[in-house]
């Protein structure tokens, strides 16, 4: 654990006393996570490769047995919120708390005897901007109840409950893919996930190693899954997968993609959702491959390409995510596109070592230039999956 973690780890375990009067059972993190590639495919049971980020949710958290929950978190302030696990509901809360709330319901639903805890949070995951903030809170919870109750459960049964309590409880249609990072990644490698299996591959990803960078672009434009845009797309993604007869379109095979879109006819919304997922698991698969065979810096182009089928065929960029990937490009980096859900957030750009400086400038430049908002760029560093810190 690095110098700063552990700091951090004190940090939340001294607040934690501070809060409740008793030092906690112990002190967890989970992390944020990045998407290389692999957008808005996992809720079409297809492939997705994200790593996860040094920046985590942290949690220090203390079982009890009495059916009380009491939650804090440093970020938002205010007083310790008291609940009682019988009464946890469905989208009966519409605050933070709903979503470690909806991990203990979701564990409870599934069967398991969680009774109770204090838990006190602080997350370095910068929330709205595309990095899976919300999922490392939900798992950073998950893991600490699964371990002071003894529940004995794997990472990727505390992604699935994780997701259920953001789907069912908070009310927010996500995939998989976002819990399963935070829960399972390795430090240096990518994930590569089937969404529909939850089978699992990590991928070496070394980056400094072989003289490149990975910068994360925080546009600073905030979003929202649970509003009803990233929920218009999930339907019609069904809805074309309903019309061809498949169960999901991962289904769909890439050779076969221009004869699928023809059977959907005039349908133009659908035939675009349907062309990015099946395109895009194609360039995760073309990804991996690349990878695998050492050739890194040939997936700069597939970042490019799988950032105009997101801007104009998925349609969930926007101007400052464009300008990022134009201005990026245009200055000699190997690749960029958004990553995350879009409407906001953030995008990656891919580039050789040298080029930091220059790319950095030119983009902070051109959002001066657009009178946006000063955006804030840091490198992403593949780093270690949800784990016990204290």
């Amino acid at each position: 654990m690095s110098e700063s973690s552990a700091a951090a780890a004190e940090a939340v375990a001294a607040r934690f006393e501070e809060l409740y009067g008793s030092a906690p059972d112990g002190v967890w993190a989970a992390p944020g996570r990045v998407n290389l590639i692999g957008e808005h495919t996992d809720y079409n049971d297809g492939f997705v490769m994200p790593f996860a980020l040094p920046h985590t949710a942290v949690a220090a958290v203390s079982r009890r047995d009495d059916g009380v929950l009491r939650l804090h978190s440093d970020d938002i302030g205010g007083r310790v919120v008291e609940l009682s696990v019988d009464d946890l509901a469905p989208e009966s809360d519409k605050r933070w708390t709903a979503y470690p709330a909806g991990v203990v319901w979701a564990l409870r639903e599934a069967g398991h005897a969680v009774t109770g805890a204090d838990v006190h949070l602080a997350s370095s995951v910068p929330a709205g901007a595309g990095l899976s903030s919300s999922a490392a809170l939900e798992v950073v919870v998950a893991l600490a109840l699964n371990d002071l109750f003894g529940l004995g459960l794997r990472g990727w049964q505390l992604a699935r409950l994780s997701q259920r309590a953001e789907n069912v409880y908070v009310g927010a249609p996500v995939g998989i893919m976002d819990q399963t990072a935070s829960a399972c990644c390795e430090a240096g490698h990518a994930l590569f996930l089937d969404t529909r299996d939850l089978s699992q591959r990590q991928i070496p990803f070394d980056l400094a190693a072989e003289g490149m960078r990975l910068l994360v672009v925080d546009t600073q434009v905030k979003h929202s899954h649970s509003e009803g845009e990233y929920g218009k797309r999930r339907e019609g993604c069904e809805k074309g997968a309903a019309l061809l007869g498949v169960d999901a379109l991962r289904d769909v095979p890439y050779e076969d993609l221009d004869a699928a879109l023809a059977r959907l006819g005039d349908d133009e919304e659908v035939r675009r959702l349907v062309r990015h997922v099946v395109t895009e698991d194609h360039r995760v698969e073309q990804v991996v491959s690349l990878l695998e065979s050492g050739d890194t810096r040939a997936i700069g182009p597939l970042l490019i390409e799988g950032h105009a089928s997101l801007r104009d065929d998925f349609r969930v960029s926007c101007p400052e995510l464009d300008l990022v990937v134009d201005t990026a490009v245009s200055t000699g980096a190997l690749g960029a596109r958004m990553t995350g859900g879009g409407f906001g957030g953030s995008a990656i750009v891919l580039v050789e070592e040298g080029d930091v400086p220059a790319v950095t400038k030119a983009v902070e430049e051109a959002f001066a230039a657009a009178r946006f908002t000063t955006p804030r760029v840091f490198e992403a560093v593949p780093s270690a999956g949800a784990r016990r810190v204290r």
